[in-house]
């Protein structure tokens, strides 16, 4: 049965799949600080899984598809879209960074569309990468993004542009895509949104295109987009985009008068003891770790070359868990870093190193993660912590699934996309474990001690504060 007009249907609105863990975590917050219940599975959830949330309206999947070739996608994604078509959702959602961090041999936006197309289903497919929130914003195609202040044209910013597996050559969505699949590709321009949006998705659909970019520049516009997306969503609907879609989904919610205003979230409250990891070399991880350096936390520097070789990385994982834990012992928090900043001497280190090797990157990466993810693990067993960070959109992926973490609910906002999150483990008797997974572009420089202190509030009030 259709659910009025005046209403939104019962269950479970949007599935996802995020093709990097802390997007995934992202769109969950998106949903739940807005006052509609999500869960993130960090695999496939079972029927078992899927209990434990009753009145879920919101179910993800987090994914590692970001840094992987087509052949993985290819054995990988299908049956995760299987899964998300038996959820049922009207919207099933391929989240991509709101960076488009993608080619077409690593992290391809295209073939993944390609293989979800034909089970998620859809008469057309909107994309919708800006997302004012997080400083994301797309003008007549094209994508810009924020950096310590200012906002950059995608491939001129200071860090996509030099991003080490996706650096970022065109600004433009439909071309960088389009390069990706051989998917028409259209676009519902900010004009266009504002003067007859349905007139201009009919244009743009009666063109040929399968993929339709929509323009979003603020929060009028956000709400504009999601109204055209629901409103023409059909039976079913596969999207592709950042966040921006829920964005737009819960603005258009809102508006209408189908959801409330957003609730406040409380504080998680302050953690006496809690550590760090980060893969990330993105220069707002490297701000954060300074600003946590100076307020108290203990810097330990893991040397990531050593990864090359299986057993001089377990070497350099033993001698760093014993710095990070006499920190503990000294009532310091540890941040266990491998770079601190692009310009750091260590990233062209462990580039040298993998060149050096023979290895491919990707094997390399996975492997940091994960040691990264073990060496946490071990940490907060051994010291009992509360609370724990992953920094570092690829690391934090391998590190959570390292950690044996089964599903995410969101906790306390922090910035937007780097929320404070509840972990659960299949073994529901095993000890609570609080839990952000933070991009390396996300969030201020006061990241790290705003977790510590356990975030809350409000997302629109923190991002105006960030």
């Amino acid at each position: 049965m259709t659910a009025p007009a005046d209403q939104l249907p019962e269950g479970v609105l949007v599935a996802w799949y995020g093709d990097d863990f802390t997007g995934s975590a992202a769109t969950m917050e998106v949903l739940a600080f807005a006052g509609l219940a999500s869960v993130l599975f960090l695999d496939i959830p079972t029927a078992e899984d899927l209990a434990r949330f009753p009145g879920a309206r919101g179910i993800g999947i987090a994914g590692i598809a970001r840094s992987k070739p087509p052949a993985w996608m290819d054995e990988n994604l299908p049956p995760v879209f299987s899964a998300l078509a038996g959820i049922g959702a009207p919207v099933s959602h391929y989240k991509i960074c709101s960076t488009l961090d993608s080619a077409p041999h690593v992290g391809s936006i295209g073939r993944a569309v390609d293989l979800a197309a034909p089970i998620l289903g859809g008469a057309w497919h909107p994309l919708v990468v800006a997302a004012p929130p997080i400083g994301r914003y797309q003008a007549f195609g094209t994508l810009f993004a924020l950096y310590d202040g200012a906002v950059y044209r995608l491939d001129r910013h200071p860090t996509m542009s030099r991003h080490p597996v996706t650096p970022m050559h065109e600004a433009d969505v439909r071309r960088h895509l389009g390069l990706q699949t051989t998917r028409p590709i259209g676009l519902v321009d900010r004009l266009g949104l504002h003067r007859d949006a349905g007139a201009a998705l009919a244009a743009a659909r009666d063109g040929g295109a399968d993929i339709v970019a929509i323009d979003v520049m603020d929060d009028e516009d956000l709400a504009c987009a999601g109204r055209l997306v629901w409103e023409n969503r059909g039976e079913r609907l596969l999207a592709i985009g950042s966040q921006g879609i829920e964005y737009a989904l819960v603005a258009h919610w809102r508006e209408a008068g189908l959801i409330d205003a957003a609730p406040a979230a409380p504080s998680a409250g302050p953690a006496e003891r809690m550590a760090v990891v980060s893969g990330s070399c993105a220069p707002q991880t490297a701000a954060q770790i300074a600003h946590a350096a100076a307020a108290g936390f203990e810097i330990v520097r893991l040397d990531a070359s050593r990864a090359v070789n299986a057993a001089a990385w377990q070497a350099e994982l033993g001698r760093v868990e014993a710095a990070a834990l006499a920190a503990l012992g000294r009532g310091r928090a540890p941040i266990v870093a491998t770079a601190e900043g692009p310009d750091d001497p260590a990233v062209a280190e462990v580039n040298e190193a993998i060149a050096t090797s023979g290895l491919d990157a990707a094997t390399v990466n996975e492997r940091i993660g994960r040691g990264l993810g073990a060496l946490l693990g071990r940490l907060i067993a051994e010291a009992r912590l509360p609370r724990a960070v992953i920094a570092g959109g690829d690391t934090s992926g391998y590190g959570a699934l390292a950690l044996g973490i089964r599903a995410l609910t969101a906790l306390a906002p922090t910035v937007p996309g780097a929320a404070l999150c509840r972990a659960h483990f299949a073994d529901a008797a095993r000890a609570p474990l609080e839990i952000a997974l933070k991009g390396g572009q996300m969030g201020a420089p006061d990241y790290f001690t705003s977790i510590r202190n356990g975030g809350g509030g409000t997302v629109a009030a923190r991002s105006k504060a960030a």
